[in-house]
């Protein structure tokens, strides 16, 4: 009998200890669920105040105007994109016509995403400043501390953003030695990362030392913001700009999943342009959008809450100054600087034939937005409108 005592008790002894160890596992899951850090990245932020309202007279006489340029710039309805002019983030004047693809003449609409080009490497520098001013990263910092297989010891990320890194456009070294890269094969982001660090692709010119305009540093940008996020970009993307600030009809083109949906490119003569082995690289292009959007993302990146003002200062200082001359390039934007002390800051764009141009007149709050998926360089002939809203040494009109 006191052995089968012994041993009975010894089983609920062994049964109690076994029902303590699962409760405490299962305590300690459900803590651990519970503590799960939450998405720490940092977000644009619309506009808190609405802007000086635009009286009724002041939008129609601008809009006349601006009607008029659009007629004359591209006579008999020949544009084929979406067009935008605002000020104070109101639309004083919008126009989208022609298709996003011939074929099936599907038209263009104020919610068609049309391929931004390289005014997509103002929104990834965008990001980047917004992980910057969180102190996620530094300006200075060296690429090889967050891509450790990066080959180039004194690129950092500043100069990644106003293209003194040195570095070659991927699209010549991948184009022009089979044994470097197949075309055949669709590259990526981390592809070039990886042919930079394995097949001995040297810097074009010393590193901060003068300025070249390059893809290749805002491809590497983008595998920053992932390596810095832990997201795909496209999704980091997402989370940092496009939801918080409602920008509902831009995305960043996914080759896999967007190939065969997204709108189609044309030549000036309206043959499709396909795709190629390019087409798959981000941060340098492929973001697709709206005039509409972009108002959205322009206010927001005009706002006192989108960066602390020492670094939106440095945004918007030219950094190329090894020639004398008005062009220069800051931190993901274009400008030109007049001896007057007027400034303009726009980027445009263009991939296959997809051309757009991105304008932000500061002092006058003014945004000027063209996109097209028709070749035609008319798209960057929309920075003449910004005569009419300040003093801007273009003309308005051929005389």
């Amino acid at each position: 009998m006191n052995f089968i005592k012994k041993t009975k008790i010894l089983h609920i002894f062994l049964l109690f200890l076994i029902l303590s160890s699962c409760a405490k596992e299962k305590k300690k899951v459900e803590i651990n669920d519970a503590q799960l850090p939450k998405s720490t990245l940092p977000k644009m932020k619309p506009l808190s105040k609405p802007e000086p309202k635009l009286t009724a007279a002041y939008i129609n006489s601008k809009k006349q105007e601006i009607d008029s340029f659009y007629k004359k710039n591209w006579p008999n309805n020949s544009a084929n994109g979406s067009f935008l002019v605002a000020k104070n983030g109101q639309i004083i004047y919008e126009k989208y016509e022609g298709y996003a693809n011939f074929r099936d003449k599907i038209e263009i609409t104020k919610s068609t995403p049309l391929h931004l080009a390289s005014v997509s490497k103002v929104i990834t520098a965008t990001a980047i400043l917004k992980l910057v001013n969180a102190k996620r990263i530094e300006l200075d910092q060296k690429v090889n501390t967050i891509l450790k297989e990066f080959p180039y010891p004194d690129v950092t990320i500043k100069t990644l953003l106003n293209h003194r890194s040195g570095m070659r456009n991927y699209a010549y070294f991948t184009d022009r030695d089979k044994t470097v890269w197949d075309r055949h094969n669709i590259l990526t982001n981390q592809d070039i990362l990886t042919i930079m660090a394995t097949k001995d692709i040297g810097l074009e010119f010393k590193t901060d030392t003068r300025f070249s305009y390059c893809n290749t540093n805002y491809a590497m940008l983008a595998l920053i913001v992932e390596k810095i996020t832990k997201l795909p970009f496209k999704e980091a993307m997402k989370q940092i700009i496009f939801e918080p600030l409602g920008m509902k009809n831009t995305y960043v083109f996914d080759y896999d999943k967007d190939k065969d949906s997204a709108v189609t490119s044309y030549k000036g003569n309206k043959v499709e342009i396909g795709k190629d082995y390019l087409d798959a690289v981000y941060g340098d292009k492929n973001i697709y959008s709206t005039p509409r959007d972009l108002l959205k993302f322009d206010r927001a990146r005009n706002s006192a809450t989108f960066l602390t003002p020492a670094l939106q200062a440095m945004v918007y200082k030219g950094y190329s100054n090894e020639r004398k001359g008005t062009k220069n390039y800051g931190l993901g934007i274009r400008m030109v600087n007049w001896e007057t002390g007027q400034n303009f800051y726009f980027h445009n764009g263009w991939w296959h034939g997809n051309t757009s141009s991105y304008i932000t007149l500061q002092k006058e709050g003014v945004t000027i937005i063209a996109l097209s998926n028709k070749f035609t360089r008319k798209t960057y002939d929309v920075r003449k409108l910004a005569v009419l809203f300040g003093d801007y040494p273009f003309k308005l009109r051929d005389e």
